[in-house]
Order: C-alpha cells, then sequence, then structure tokens
C-alpha cells in the first residue's frame, strides 16, 4: 500500500476561511484516483504521484468558477502542502487520515 492511499480530512485556509474536504485516495504507480466532498460538492479527482507528493487541480463552481492546483506531501499519517487559487493566489492545505 502506498503512503497516501486511504481516507483522509484536508483543511484548506482559504481567504474565505476554512474548507474542509474529505478525500478517499488510491494510488497506482505514478498516478491516483479518489473522490472528494464538503461545502464544494462532490467531485472524482485524479493525478499524479512523485514520490510522496500528489499533485492534482479541481474545477468548482462554488463560491465562484476556478481552477484549484493541489500540490500535497505525504508524510506517515498527515498531509501538507498549497492549493492555488485561481487568480487570489495560494492556500496552505493540512491534512490528517481519517
Amino acid at each position: 500500500m502506498a503512503a497516501a492511499d486511504g481516507n483522509w480530512k484536508i483543511t484548506i485556509n482559504t481567504p474565505m476561511g476554512a474548507q474542509e474536504v474529505n478525500a478517499s485516495i488510491t494510488t497506482n504507480g505514478d498516478t491516483f484516483t479518489g473522490k472528494t466532498s464538503g461545502r464544494m460538492g462532490e467531485s472524482e479527482v485524479s493525478g499524479k504521484v512523485d514520490g510522496d507528493t500528489l499533485t492534482w487541480s479541481a474545477n468548482i463552481t462554488q463560491p465562484m468558477p476556478m481552477t484549484l492546483e493541489f500540490t500535497a506531501t505525504v508524510s506517515g499519517d498527515s498531509m501538507s502542502g498549497n492549493v492555488k487559487l485561481g487568480a487570489f493566489g495560494n492556500a496552505p492545505l493540512s491534512g490528517v487520515r481519517a
């Protein structure tokens, strides 16, 4: 089992306040698939795996349409990283295994 596999509770500290997202991740070599759910809705995600680092993007419509670009590094039962919020800069993310 790869380090990132499993269920995660991720908090994104956005300028509009903290957003909590539940994610389930399944890695397969240098790619992964998963599902996320939270106040911004549910979505399927897929991305790349490079060692302990995951990268993916997600299109959201709430609170406004934009593409979020995620980078997260897994270390044991925690995750930390960054989300690029379109034109709105960056937001730190942190996660714990659920």
